[in-house]
């Protein structure tokens, strides 16, 4: 679906006028264009209505970067399980950070990912996982999540260290298991 990008360069300074806030009904529209620009198919808009018609769906994660009045990226979390054995809990999943092809490289999407993880601690999630560039994400605080026992559905043309998670204030040893995508990534991979 997403493919991880490997972004080495250090991001530059944000641009002049940066905005990070919590999305609107109104940013809608704006969302969907900048999510198909960044992918370039329909799937990840799709995935985008999906998420936020879920009880997943967690609003206040779901942030917009402004410029100007231009909606020029997104990010958003939403719940996922994990399972171990019988056990299963709750866990916090970013996907998709999408940037509107023009701004790539500006800082946006660093920004819009360290203002998600910030908010998901500060509601006290122990954990943030994600699929992504593990150079890109480990320089916010992303690491190779397998060393913690935390393993994410890697598609086969993803390196092994694409499965990522961030380690909060609550984090504890025994969040481990595999991560179970919330439904609508199903709903959206089945067309």
């Amino acid at each position: 679906m997403t493919r991880a990008l490997d972004r080495s360069a250090p991001p530059s300074s944000p641009p002049a006028g940066l905005e990070i806030r919590a999305e609107t009904p109104a940013d809608h529209g704006s969302v969907s264009a900048l999510v198909f620009a960044a992918f370039g198919s329909e799937q990840e808009p799709r995935l985008v209505e999906t998420l936020r018609a879920s009880s997943e769906f967690l609003p206040e994660l779901s942030l917009v970067a402004v410029v100007g009045r231009q909606v020029v990226g997104h990010v958003m979390i939403s719940y996922a399980a994990i399972e171990d054995g019988h056990t299963r809990s709750r866990v916090a999943l970013l996907a998709p950070l999408a940037v509107v092809p023009g701004f790539h490289g500006r800082g946006v999407g660093s920004a819009l990912v360290s203002r998600v993880t910030a908010l998901a601690d500060e509601r006290g999630e122990p954990v943030v996982v994600l699929e992504g560039s593990p150079v890109f994400y480990g320089r916010l605080g992303f690491e190779y999540s397998v060393p913690y026992g935390i393993y994410l559905p890697i598609p086969s043309w993803a390196p092994p260290e694409a499965s990522q998670v961030i380690r909060l204030r609550n984090y504890t040893t025994s969040i481990r298991g595999k991560v179970v995508y919330p439904a609508a990534f199903d709903q959206v991979t089945e067309d």
